[in-house]
């Protein structure tokens, strides 16, 4: 597969983002910035509005869900497991609270209580940042309040999974504290908190690891708690000014010992652990730096990333059947026959974009925007729509005989996640520095800032990445200087970037940013060319005759008659001279016919590969 090797990308990341105070975590006096070249910013919510139907239309399906859902319903377990009333219909699923419930007998029914709540409230909260909706802020401190009326140890105790959860409602309430301005938030924050650690282990546990003896020795399912993801949110509460308290939590919390340590000396830990809780917990590695100034933590994220790449699909997908692999092994090839369980889509993307957006932000090194442009257009914008049912889909096919489907359990930890996905394309989709603007992702899209007094905005048009051409508009009210960064994927051979008509030549190398620096005013127009070049991609080093056609961030996946039809075989001088027959689709000759080519946004219903052989 064509992935970008260790050196490449750990060479390419500026030098001046390594360069922190003594390497060390800030134990003692409070923690401050390090860095010598300060991390881009993130944009609010509210300063991008996309254009893209097919962003927004997820974002659309996935609040209105949100919003019918029954706060009865929702708060059902919780009452449920703190010995309280529980009017309301039980939503079922992994949401149900079963008292008796046996992994072995019916392991989706009640696996996981109230696992989404706190990411659905996250997801609210975002959405009204987004909106101005006030019914939705209504909602968020509506169910901040029931849910306070519930805190009890009882629940900790009854829960397989008291960290995963704990760690949710934390990111669920420091959201509603600054997004919704819930006035009560920090205090129930604070009571959640007290009730929850006693009942947490003193520090990270690895996942499939016993910490309760009284309930892990007869029922493995106890082991599958996830406190090394806890400290991100433990330093995102910090940095938003809740207190120290949840930095020194952070740090408790960090899993360096059989993880941190040895990815930071590039050591690949990667094989037999769980994919998406594991990638997660990086993101707490990119706090520990961005908070702590911890160098080791940052090394760690950075070589772990490179490892994540070499065991990637095609797609940017990883980790099938939820697990990670040991370098070189063949289980990625193999995948392809024995799981259609390939990529644990919606939380997989959401680890996957926080992690590629912190990495941009403090290295400004653009193939991580590839990175997260792939995933984006290949797994979860193809995501099927969540239901009001609890319907969810969770796993991406790559298989030779795939097909899109829905989880049989519903309210799965994708459910989830997928709401919070929806609402941060637009904090994905740039980033910004003192009079600097980084364009990240090629989305319709409108951007909204000031710089040194002016009002500025980009707003972008285009059919890409059906399409080579980006078109950018600039207004300003008022001439300003400042630079504009377009990402040039590595990929993009003979990419060119315009302004007002004048090419500028040299600026647009694939691999980087391209920076034009001027005095912008209102009417500058910049356009990109990101030749859109058929290539083909292995699975791995050992099965070159299997491979995966992509053009420009897309792969496109050949349709079949019937699922379990045989795999085509076609030449590669075949693949790569695919002929297009409408925006989306395209056709192969083969061996045996005709191969219709389509985008994995693009299959709705019908039986495909990702992957097809070459003779």
């Amino acid at each position: 597969m064509a992935k970008f090797s260790r050196r490449e990308f750990l060479e390419a990341a500026p030098l001046a983002a390594l360069a922190v105070t003594g390497g060390r975590l800030l134990n003692g006096a409070a923690p401050e910035a390090a860095a010598a070249v300060a991390p881009l910013a993130e944009f609010g919510y509210a300063d991008v509005s996309l254009a893209s139907d097919l962003h927004e239309s997820q974002l659309r399906e996935t609040h209105a869900v949100l919003m019918a859902l029954s706060e009865d319903s929702l708060l059902k377990p919780f009452r449920q497991m703190s010995g309280m009333p529980a009017p309301g219909e039980d939503l079922g699923g992994w949401y149900r609270y079963d008292p008796d419930y046996n992994y072995r007998k019916d392991f989706d029914t009640g696996f996981a209580p109230a696992c989404p709540f706190g990411q659905w409230v996250s997801a609210l909260a975002r959405a009204y940042a987004i909106t101005g909706d006030e019914a939705t802020r209504a909602k968020v401190i509506r169910l901040n309040r029931l849910y306070a009326q519930t805190i009890t140890a009882d629940f900790y105790v009854k829960n397989r999974f008291p960290a995963y959860i704990y760690d949710k409602l934390l990111l669920g309430l420091i959201d509603s504290h600054t997004y919704v301005k819930d006035p009560a938030a920090l205090s129930i924050l604070e009571e959640t908190t007290n009730t929850a650690l006693p009942h947490l282990p003193g520090h990270a546990i690895e996942h499939d690891v016993p910490w309760r003896i009284d309930k892990d020795k007869d029922d493995q399912s106890w082991n599958w708690d996830e406190s090394y993801t806890m400290p991100e949110n433990l330093f995102l509460a910090y940095q938003r000014g809740v207190g120290r308290r949840y930095y020194d939590l952070g740090i408790q919390y960090l899993d360096d010992k059989t993880w941190f340590d040895p990815l930071s000396r590039n050591e690949n830990v990667f094989n037999g652990r769980h994919a998406y809780s594991y990638v997660n917990s990086l993101s707490s590695a990119m706090m520990a730096y961005l908070v702590a100034g911890s160098d080791k933590h940052l090394r760690a994220a950075q070589n772990a990333f490179v490892m994540l790449q070499e065991q990637s699909f095609a797609t940017g997908g990883w980790g099938p059947d939820e697990l990670l692999r040991a370098p070189g092994s063949d289980d990625l090839y193999a995948s392809l026959t024995n799981t259609h369980h390939s990529f644990e889509t919606p939380c997989g993307s959401y680890a996957h974009f926080k992690l590629t957006r912190y990495l941009l932000r403090v290295t400004r090194d653009a193939r991580y925007g590839d990175s997260m442009e792939r995933v984006m257009y290949n797994t979860v914008l193809g995501a099927k729509p969540l239901h009001e049912n609890g319907e969810n889909f969770y796993y991406s096919d790559y298989n030779f005989a795939a097909k899109r489907v829905y989880k049989k359990a519903h309210w799965a930890c994708c459910a989830g996640t997928l709401p919070q996905v929806a609402t941060d394309y637009r904090i994905n989709a740039y980033l910004r520095a003192p009079q600097a603007l980084y364009v990240v992702l090629y989305i319709p899209s409108t951007v909204r800032w000031t710089e040194n007094g002016a009002a500025l905005s980009l707003t972008q048009e285009g059919q890409y990445p059906h399409e080579d051409h980006v078109t950018f508009m600039v207004t300003s009210s008022k001439p300003t200087e400042l630079t504009l960064h377009f990402r040039i994927p590595a990929w993009s051979e003979g990419a060119s970037v315009s302004v007002n008509g004048t090419r500028q030549i040299g600026a647009a190398k694939p691999g980087e940013f391209a920076a034009i620096r001027r005095e912008w005013k209102t009417g500058d127009r910049v356009e990109l060319e990101l030749p859109l070049k058929m290539r083909l991609e292995t699975i791995d080093a050992r099965h070159t005759d299997t491979v995966a056609l992509l053009r420009g961030p897309l792969v496109l996946m050949a349709v079949k008659q019937q699922q379990d039809a045989p795999v085509p075989t076609t030449t590669r001088e075949q693949l790569l001279a695919a002929k297009r027959t409408s925006r989306e689709q395209w056709q192969v000759s083969s061996s045996t016919g005709i191969v219709t080519m389509l985008p994995f946004t693009s299959l709705g219903e019908l039986p495909y590969t990702t992957y097809v052989k070459v003779s």
